[in-house]
């Protein structure tokens, strides 16, 4: 005897905004933890993030601390469709135990294939309603340490995973 199932999944703002509240624990916990990002700032990245996961604009979302343009300590996540045999993790757990003196903070968003199908005058009108305009930027290399996949959210058919670089 065998069984099958089918589901569907249209995934809504309403998950957006579920997904985007695991990373922005996250980064509460980051600014509890190293004093960076200043807290007065994790509303805007939480304004942000919804906005790029609801259009299906983002990608990989990464935040941490680099020294000479290497990674120190950084939270990864990666957007993607879930493929629907995972439970929905629990936001936190973030690494407690790195020094990030003398290392500044970064934010980076590294944006989808469907962003890159907008046109000039479609990007500027989407990122004029967001509350901050990013800057171009590159993601620093790997310094001393290592990856760890660590935790995965999902919502609506969509999965973020999240990948912490740990120094050694």
């Amino acid at each position: 005897m065998s069984y099958s199932f089918t589901t569907t999944a249209t995934f809504t703002r309403t998950h957006a905004k579920h997904l985007a509240a695991k990373v922005i624990a996250d980064l509460y916990q980051c600014s509890v933890l190293y004093d960076r990002p200043s807290p007065d700032s994790i509303d805007d990245y939480q304004t942000e993030l919804i906005e790029l996961l609801a259009h299906e604009y983002v990608e990989r979302y990464e935040f941490g601390f680099k020294a000479d343009d290497k990674r120190v300590l950084t939270f990864r996540y990666k957007i993607g469709a879930d493929g629907g045999m995972h439970g929905d993790g629990n936001a936190g757990g973030v690494y407690a135990k790195a020094t990030v003196a003398g290392a500044s903070y970064y934010n980076i968003v590294t944006t989808s294939t469907k962003w890159g199908l907008l046109n000039p005058a479609q990007r500027t009108s989407f990122e004029s309603g967001l509350p901050f305009q990013r800057p171009d930027g590159s993601l620093p290399a790997d310094g001393d340490g290592y990856w760890q996949s660590d935790h995965g959210y999902n919502a609506g058919g969509v999965r973020v995973t999240r990948e912490t670089f740990r120094p050694r």
